[in-house]
């Protein structure tokens, strides 16, 4: 028996430059399958024929009047972080199905605005966590449960990225905490390496808010921006396990960033962006794994045509977003002397010796970067920020 075919879901795309041409590339081969049909584009500057390299659909700066002319039953926003709440609630308002780009909103409050009114609507919510939608997650978890790692120890997470100087100038509000009186929030460990923080707390039972306990933070900064470039969190779980994840933009050369899970008689990898896998334990060899990934624009469609359960909603990232409140309370980050950091020869970046390394210390040993004894990492006397998240 075949299965009858569905009509393509309308779609509207909020955002269409950055991030947005990868939004716009899925939304085609989407569209290409039957799946969904483009209907509209929203941004304050409309593309061209020639930057779309194709058909263009109806493109308005109003997403409400888009939503509107278009019928879209779903909305796909990746714009400016200030603005996640506010065209996640005008989309929830016309009924219509949203994928929001993460981090999902700049402030916890903004975020359970944005949820809650989501909620009431009835409308349904993906947040854009792609790693989450890895496969290599429910396998990690069944071989925990398996005890193939003993019991889990701690979880942590590395990033070691490399940005030009002219990534904090992509947009006015890149490297920035605030503007124009609202906040913002970019940073390491909330925008670029933000799949590292939510896919460590996911496997380690901390993806919702009520299971965050505590949060700590070391904030600092090489290159002359306002936000964090260089920066390490440990979460402790409601249930006492400790979740480390170091990130830096300045590193000397770029890695693939991953997540460490500990256990007592083993450790399992997880390179999150390349969905492999690697199961080190004891008298065993080493034992390498890759997975598949569900799209979460597809997961949507299959939610709305078929009941199939959503992979990231709003409440799924809410461990996440304390951690995004943590930062945002925290003091504004340390500048790093200028004799802890250097220039790179024939590019336009900083980069911070030595802290590749520390980035995978911390990883591997769940500690903050003023714990492995970094001469920048913490100002005399001063201590690392730790909240509560209730």
């Amino acid at each position: 028996m075949t299965t009858p075919p569905t009509t393509p879901l309308p779609l509207v795309l909020a955002g269409v430059r950055g991030h947005g041409r990868w939004h716009l590339e899925n939304i085609r081969r989407l569209q290409a399958r039957g799946l969904v049909r483009l209907a509209g584009l929203c941004d304050p500057h409309p593309l061209t024929a020639y930057e779309a390299d194709g058909e263009l659909p109806e493109q308005s700066a109003d997403l409400d009047g888009l939503l509107a002319s278009t019928g879209a039953r779903i909305a796909v926003i990746c714009t400016p972080i200030p603005t996640h709440t506010d065209l996640a609630l005008t989309a929830a308002r016309r009924g219509a199905h949203i994928l929001l780009e993460k981090p999902p909103a700049p402030s916890y409050a903004e975020f359970r605005r944005m949820a809650d009114g989501v909620a009431a609507a009835g409308v349904a919510c993906q947040i854009g966590f792609q790693s989450l939608g890895s496969h290599a997650l429910p396998a990690i978890r069944a071989m925990v449960a398996e005890g193939l790692i003993g019991r889990v120890t701690g979880i942590g997470g590395a990033g070691a990225w490399v940005r030009e100087e002219g990534y904090f100038r992509r947009a006015p509000w890149a490297g920035r905490r605030r503007l124009d009186g609202a906040d913002v929030v970019d940073g390491a460990l909330t925008n670029p390496l933000a799949h590292a923080v939510a896919t460590a707390l996911a496997l380690a039972g901390g993806g919702r808010a009520g299971e965050v306990a505590r949060i700590e933070t070391e904030l600092l900064r090489a290159n002359d921006i306002e936000s964090d470039d260089t920066s390490c969190v440990r979460v402790t779980t409601a249930d006492g396990l400790p979740v480390t994840v170091a990130a830096t933009l300045c590193a000397e050369r770029a890695g693939e960033p991953y997540v460490l899970v500990h256990g007592e008689r083993g450790r399992i990898t997880f390179w999150y962006k390349q969905d492999r896998v690697l199961l080190q334990r004891a008298d065993h060899g080493p034992e390498e794994f890759e997975f598949a990934r569900t799209d979460l624009l597809e997961n949507l469609v299959a939610h709305l045509n078929a009941g199939a359960p959503l992979l990231v909603t709003p409440e799924d990232t809410g461990g996440f977003m304390k951690v995004v409140e943590a930062i945002r309370r925290a003091p504004d980050p340390v500048a790093l002397p200028d004799t802890a950091w250097h220039r790179v020869p024939g590019e336009d970046r900083r980069a911070v010796p030595g802290v590749d390394a520390l980035v995978a210390r911390a990883a591997e040993t769940l500690s903050l970067y003023s714990e492995l004894d970094a001469p920048w990492a913490r100002p005399a006397g001063a201590r690392p920020k730790a909240v509560s998240p209730r």
